[in-house]
């Protein structure tokens, strides 16, 4: 909380003291800045709390431990001359500040809405208040007793059913649970086909560094080679031939930068680029967004709101990012025209782009100011930024063909002829050099490689890929996604393999198979993306938020009622091995949880013996410094570690650190806090 209000002043209101101290910064002696702390109303905790026979109507309670922060800011309205509510502009900061406001028994209030908490920002909504927007608010209410009824009628069910094992179910959580299951079904069903290649390292001369060539045809025809024979048939005809540079073609090619982030592309790139998960993303985007302690300027925010499906900038910084370029790197990476980029299709927009507040904030300016995992995320946010308002990145590209009689490979050239945008935002690119040829000329065969391939099963989901699968799908909104994949892993549905990818546990198939069976329509992608699309409807004034409810509960209720008499108890089986119980002679079988998989007896709980096992997967592919067994990925209460196959004879363990903290010296901690929740 702020310092005891004075009588006559402004009151603004704000869910976290990070942004009570970003406004007191520069709103001056005129205002008091008091936090919430989130949500002061919400569902009670061990009942419905709607009553869906008076149009699903709620029952809001104050949370208990805001009754003081209640307290305080209600004594502070009393003395106030203005009262405004200035949470996050998005559908819970709307609800944050309408409780509130329902709370204090204020008439009227006035909102602040800003997507950057900087002087000219909060000065222009200062200058134009507006009143509570109601749709927002309606949109909200509409989520919260959707996904309240849902779960709070189908957990226990599923709790009753799981002996405890199941701890939840959500309108949204279990449908990505149900994506992760699908694929892993997709992944062991995959039946991988044979075929082969033939690579020729070829050179100019006997002291030239060899380049490589791919066989790609015979007599014109695309080459197939489908098994070994047909791989050494060609090799044995080639080796023969007399290898000449057919033809040489050169081109270019334009790589147009990247849009600037929303919240989902930023938590896909700082998963690839910076090995963070989408809530300790959206975490560190929280502090940089609400401020941070910023010597000589005081407590800044040093982004815009993170909370976003836009790519649109306002004109204002895209003229101070293409001033910057020009000063800083030149005419020519700067495109002709301000580049403006297509938001994709049901993106609401109704935010800014991610970009930082300000880009004369260089990353390199704030080390002093920012910890290691802030910087780096600022320095992604602001790269990218810059990047979207710069010139292309242009490739030189020397495609050769090569003959070998009736033979013809293929290698190309990769050059970048001008970096454009990749000088602040690197591009994956690798530049792949050639020797200079010409037309006629002979080449000298160095080795002649045929190589075995076979076709690959879909990924597994990573995090930041899973978060792309729900976001193409429609399900989940830039608010939700982090929090979605965090639930789906404290529940035990699914866990992060040592390659980091995402593999559901025994629990997450024998739930959603039961949820599949019993509730299709909301374990349906389809569906769920329907009821996101109801839900901005609502937003948007085109639907009414009671009427959407009641037409989601009446297929619902009938399917809880079946699910009720029908559902059987959810058991897990595990696959079945040729392992033996050393302890009583029973089947071992496999068995997948959060921790990774594992050998257990089929005779549980008459024996309860376990054994680990090296799962490719969960494996970090190296072996114990002490006994030379294979270590796998284990989970404890204070995270995951790597802990030797060979337990309990051989204890040895070793921490995973963190990725995005490096080995050195520490920079000073921001004084940001996480936002309230």
């Amino acid at each position: 909380m702020s310092r005891k209000p004075e009588q006559g002043k402004s009151v603004i209101i704000v869910e976290s003291p990070a942004k009570t101290r970003t406004l007191g910064n520069f709103l001056g002696k005129d205002f008091d800045i008091l936090a919430s702390m989130g949500h002061v109303r919400d569902l009670p905790e061990k009942k419905l709390g709607v009553d869906i026979d008076d149009s699903f109507k709620p029952t809001y309670v104050i949370i208990t431990r805001r009754r003081s922060t209640i307290t305080e800011i209600r004594q502070a309205v009393k003395k106030a001359k203005e009262v405004f509510f200035a949470s996050d502009p998005d559908r819970e900061g709307e609800a944050i500040a309408w409780h509130l406001a329902e709370v204090l028994k204020i008439p009227n209030p006035q909102r602040l809405e800003f997507h950057e908490i900087t002087a000219a920002a909060v000065k222009a909504a200062l200058e134009h208040p507006r009143p509570m927007d109601m749709k927002l608010v309606d949109a909200q209410q509409a989520r919260r007793v959707l996904d309240r009824i849902v779960g709070y009628t189908i957990s226990p069910l599923l709790n009753r059913r799981s002996a405890g094992r199941a701890r939840s179910a959500g309108r949204v959580q279990s449908v990505a649970v149900r994506l992760v299951v699908n694929r892993e079904r997709e992944i062991q069903a995959f039946v991988p086909q044979e075929s082969w290649s033939v690579e020729a390292s070829l050179a100019v001369d006997k002291e030239a560094e060899p380049f490589s060539a791919k066989l790609v045809r015979k007599s014109g025809e695309k080459i197939d080679l489908q098994d070994e024979k047909s791989a050494r048939a060609a090799v044995e005809d080639i080796q023969s031939q007399t290898f000449l540079v057919k033809g040489i073609k050169n081109s270019s090619q334009l790589r147009n930068p990247p849009a600037p982030f929303t919240t989902s592309t930023l938590q896909q790139d700082a998963s690839a680029r910076l090995s963070l998960s989408p809530r300790r993303t959206m975490r560190l985007a929280q502090q940089l967004y609400e401020g941070v302690e910023i010597g000589g300027e005081g407590h800044t925010g040093l982004i815009t709101y993170m909370r976003t499906d836009a790519v649109r900038i306002s004109p204002q910084a895209q003229a101070q990012a293409r001033e910057y370029i020009t000063k800083n790197f030149g005419d020519e990476y700067l495109p002709a025209k301000p580049r403006a980029y297509k938001a994709r299709k049901g993106a609401q927009e109704a935010h800014e782009a991610i970009r930082p507040t300000s880009v004369d904030r260089r990353p390199e300016d704030l080390e002093s100011y920012l910890d290691e995992a802030q910087l780096r995320l600022y320095r992604l946010i602001w790269s990218r930024f810059m990047a979207s308002q710069m010139a292309s990145v242009r490739l030189a590209l020397r495609n050769v063909d090569i003959s070998a009689g009736d033979w013809d490979f293929e290698t190309k050239e990769v050059k970048v002829a001008f970096p454009g945008f990749s000088v602040v935002y690197p591009i994956r690119d690798k530049e792949a050099p050639l020797p200079p040829l010409v037309e006629g000329q002979e080449l000298i065969l160095v080795s002649l490689d045929p190589k075995q391939h076979f076709t690959e099963p879909p990924p597994r989901f990573s995090e930041a890929s899973l978060v792309k699968e729900l976001e193409a799908n429609g399900i989940g909104r830039p608010s939700t996604y982090a929090p979605i994949l965090a639930t789906i892993q404290d529940r035990g549905y699914v866990y992060l393999n040592g390659k980091r990818r995402l593999r559901p546990t025994d629990l997450g198939f024998a739930v959603t198979d039961k949820l599949v069976e019993h509730f299709p329509d909301i374990m349906e992608v389809k569906f769920t993306a329907e009821v996101e699309q109801d839900l901005d409807k609502i937003e948007e004034g085109e639907a009414d938020w009671q009427e959407v409810l009641k037409e989601f509960y009446g297929p619902f209720a009938a399917a809880l009622e079946a699910a009720k008499e029908g559902m059987g108890t959810i058991r897990l089986p595990g696959q079945p091995t040729d392992e033996v119980c050393e302890k009583c002679g029973k089947p071992m079988v496999q068995r997948t949880a959060r921790t990774g998989s594992f050998l257990a007896c089929s005779g549980y709980p008459e024996c309860k013996n376990t054994r680990p096992i090296a799962d490719p997967e969960d494996s970090p592919q190296k072996d114990c410094d002490k006994c030379g067994k294979p270590m796998l990925m284990r989970r404890s209460r204070y995270g995951p570690f790597w802990g030797c196959s060979g337990y309990p004879e051989c204890t040895n363990t070793v921490r995973i650190r963190s990725s995005y903290r490096r080995k050195s010296a520490p920079r000073k901690k921001s004084k940001a806090a996480p936002k309230a929740s």
